[in-house]
């Protein structure tokens, strides 16, 4: 920290793998962090024992304030905080947003750090002009156990020229709580102020439909789909139907997946998707990493797909895109969510033939 005057009061709603590693190292760096979650044994183990985040830094132990969430009359009781954080899955994006409302100052903010398409809710809970965009652009934690999160690599993504956060207000302005979020997460990876939301969160969620629904479909780690030709298929042709929604809806959507949402949105063209091809087949090597709909369903815990590809489909139908491919995985998910079929690469072939590949 630069000096006390820096100092901030920051809850969290959510102390699951995001809301511990970003509240771990806010905490780790000086700031005042209290958590709020549901899971007995995490909020147990962290007030017992700490903390414990490993990465690609000197693992260290954190010491953050952490609440059950009955225990909210409680919290009522402490001093009001200057930033509220909402992590938790994108279906409880409403309760948890109103929830965490009345504990931030009136001048306070409070910021989406989630995946999906959260942030029309997180508006309407809070206000517009009291909600702050937080995109989260290619970095990955997971958590295992109770008071151990864990993000894989040993160097930081800035050091490959990576932005990891995005932050943006809801009305494209550029205001000086961008920039303290940005400054505050400066430790953990680099940051940049957008005033592009909506093309940044479009690519995120192009990003993430396009990888987590397939790993936690197949059971596989991404660098392992990747040596498939069908694995990559399947990436390439929900990524050309959600890219092409979001260019469709206006957006101006940023690169993601290493190409230009265009690109994507293209995959029909054979030297296009030979190109894409080749770009995912790169990526076979380094950590065989899940994402978190992949967790989750080892978990046996709610997907987010219908906020995920469910979205893109409903999206997609207002603007008159044809989404098969990400139809037929959502409906995979759902009955792997339901116990009805199990996770397999089967799946991937499932879900290609249904749409019609």
């Amino acid at each position: 920290m630069k000096g006390s005057e820096n100092k901030k009061r920051i809850i969290f709603i959510g102390a699951g793998a995001v809301g511990t590693y970003l509240g771990g190292w806010l905490s780790h760096t000086g700031h005042d962090v209290t958590l709020v979650d549901m899971w007995d044994e995490q909020v147990e183990t962290i007030r017992k024992k700490g903390l414990q985040l490993t990465g690609p830094h000197e693992p260290f132990t954190a010491h953050p304030t952490i609440w059950h969430l009955h225990e909210n009359e409680l919290v009522s009781r402490e001093d009001q905080y200057d930033i509220g954080f909402v992590a938790v899955k994108a279906y409880d994006t409403a309760w948890a947003a109103k929830f965490i409302n009345k504990f931030v100052k009136p001048d306070g903010y409070i910021v989406s750090s989630q995946n999906t398409w959260t942030d029309p809710a997180i508006a309407e809970a809070v206000g517009a002009d009291r909600a702050v965009g937080l995109v989260m652009s290619s970095i990955s934690v997971a958590m295992w156990e109770a008071g151990k999160v864990e993000r894989p690599g040993d160097t930081r993504r800035r050091d490959h020229g990576h932005i990891v956060f995005r932050a943006g207000n809801h009305d494209g302005s550029d205001t000086p709580r961008l920039h303290e979020i940005v400054d505050i997460l400066d430790p953990i990876d680099g940051g940049k102020i957008t005033t592009n939301l909506w093309g940044e969160r479009w690519a995120k969620l192009s990003q993430n439909s396009m990888g987590n629904p397939v790993a936690a479909a197949s059971g596989m780690g991404m660098a392992d789909l990747n040596k498939h030709a069908r694995g990559r298929e399947l990436q390439i042709r929900l990524a050309q139907e959600v890219a092409t929604v979001g260019l469709a809806l206006g957006y101006e959507v940023e690169n993601f997946g290493g190409k230009l949402a265009q690109n994507w949105a293209d995959a029909s063209h054979g030297d296009v998707y030979e190109l894409l091809d080749g770009e995912l087949a790169e990526k076979t090597n380094g950590a065989n990493w899940r994402p978190s709909m992949a967790q989750d369903v080892v978990k046996g815990r709610p997907t987010e797909i219908y906020q995920m590809n469910g979205f893109v489909c409903e999206q997609g139908d207002k603007v008159g895109v044809d989404t098969p491919v990400n139809a037929a995985m959502t409906d995979v998910i759902r009955a792997i969510d339901a116990k009805e079929i199990d996770a397999g690469f089967e799946n991937v072939d499932r879900v290609l033939k249904s749409a019609g590949y």
